[in-house]
């Protein structure tokens, strides 16, 4: 359990040294996980420990949003300048996010596939 931990601590200090160190515009913590993500597949499965530390991570993920929370109210007056900005972004980014998928997923599927009918 504390080798996942470890793990998990380590795919994300990469993530932060990598990105300081070359300014990339990508949250270290991302990144992170994309190196997390990369090792996984190299792995081919994900190892039982780190399965279980993922999860009980998961159970409690609502406590890891009480400081973005605090942030919001701490910022509320600048929010409140700024918040046809920030609908339209939420807005704009649901939508092209929406039809990305769709255009991957009409990519990925094979020619000729039709969708499952919907049950009756």
């Amino acid at each position: 359990m504390l080798g996942a931990v470890t793990l998990l601590l380590f795919c994300q200090l990469a993530g932060e040294v990598l990105v300081r160190l070359i300014h990339l515009p990508v949250p270290g913590p991302v990144l992170g996980m994309v190196f997390l993500f990369l090792y996984l597949l190299i792995r081919r499965h994900v190892p039982e420990a780190v399965e279980r530390v993922s999860n009980r991570l998961l159970d409690h993920l609502s406590l890891l949003f009480v400081p973005a929370g605090v942030g919001v109210i701490q910022y509320a007056s600048q929010i409140e300048d700024a918040w046809m900005a920030i609908l339209a972004s939420i807005v704009g980014g649901t939508a092209v996010a929406i039809a990305a998928t769709a255009w991957i997923l009409q990519r990925l599927l094979p020619p000729g596939h039709e969708p499952p009918e919907e049950p009756k």
